[in-house]
């Protein structure tokens, strides 16, 4: 089988690409670059955007393919706040042009990159995939829109598909040889390792004063091998005929900021020094996954499920990559 991944040279991305080759498929990848990195694949790569029909068809004529798995996307939460226009139009101009070429050559499954923004402040912990819908910011919004669509075009014109919703994606591959490389960085781990690697003067904590353990945000971090291995799993469902459906994928467990710092410390032998401030507004305390319909139906099992060892494995990367993919 051929399959296609857009912004399959971004983090999650290239760790699927090569999650799927190791299990024997052709693989190729649409990638605009403006997050990604060529180093990071060794597939076919075609670099263009989706919002090019012209391009689009291009590789759909060039290729047979029989599968996509969706990853492009614009996906910074602060920046869809004060753009609501790009990610409106970006990310959902470019899912329904996608679909729409998937359409005329008869591709008829798809995996798509969804979030845990999707549920916006939750009711209950851990979030199951029955939680309400209610997202917070014009990104997950986004991506509630294209979960929409994709229902509308599975009933319309048959094309089947399974939304996986994740939470943190951390870690990089055990190899070492690629990883997470963000510009700008926002995610915690990463900004941890830089802070340890003197990159940054400090850590910023944003609020102390929640009601968890230590007075910081609980969040569920996920390997992102583990989150590539749902991916292939979501895939072989689809070929396997399974009904479209929605996935979260996590740990099942809530780090604290100070659980991340204290491991990434011990994973280090360094101190990482920080800086306390407030709240930033629109935080919740507790974001927690269930994913317990994800190890039912798709048989998936999380390998990297212990905090120390997602950190090891991301601070091989970033120490020995302190520049990322731009050596």
């Amino acid at each position: 089988m051929t399959i296609l991944v857009t912004g399959g040279a971004g983090y999650i991305g290239s760790h699927t690409v090569r999650a799927l080759q190791t299990k024997g498929y052709d693989v190729i990848v649409v990638d605009n670059l403006s997050k990604g990195h060529k180093q990071a694949v060794q597939v076919p790569l075609y670099i263009g955007d989706l919002s090019d029909r012209s391009f689009l068809e291009k590789v759909f004529a060039e290729n047979q393919i029989d599968a996509v798995i969706h990853f492009a996307a614009l996906s910074l939460v602060g920046e869809s706040v004060i753009r609501p226009d790009l990610y409106f139009g970006s990310n959902i101009t470019n899912a329904l042009s996608l679909l729409d070429v998937m359409r005329k050559y008869g591709v008829s499954q798809i995996v798509f990159s969804s979030t845990a923004a999707v549920y916006g402040e939750p009711m209950e912990v851990p979030i199951p995939e029955s939680h309400p819908k209610q997202p917070t910011n014009p990104y997950g919004e986004s991506k509630l829109f294209i979960e929409m669509i994709l229902q509308r075009y599975a009933e319309a014109f048959g094309i089947r598909y399974i939304a996986l919703r994740y939470f943190n994606a951390a870690g990089a591959d055990p190899k070492g040889d690629i990883g997470e490389d963000h510009r700008p960085e926002t995610h915690l781990i990463p900004l941890v390792l830089q802070a340890v690697l003197g990159q940054r003067d400090r850590l910023q904590i944003f609020g102390t004063d929640y009601p968890t353990p230590d007075g910081t945000c609980l969040r569920d971090y996920i390997h992102v091998n583990d989150l590539s291995d749902a991916h292939v799993l979501a895939l072989e469902a689809l070929a396997d005929g399974a009904s479209s459906t929605a996935y979260n994928l996590g740990n099942g467990r809530g780090f604290s900021v100070r659980k991340v710092i204290e491991t990434a410390e011990k994973v280090t032998g360094r101190l990482v020094p920080v800086d306390e401030g407030p709240r930033r507004p629109g935080d919740p305390a507790v974001l927690v996954a269930s994913s317990d319909r994800a190890v039912q139906e798709l048989g998936w099992q999380p390998r990297f499920a212990d905090l120390e060892t997602i950190i090891a494995t991301a601070w091989n990367w970033h120490k020995n990559n302190p520049n990322g993919f731009q050596e």
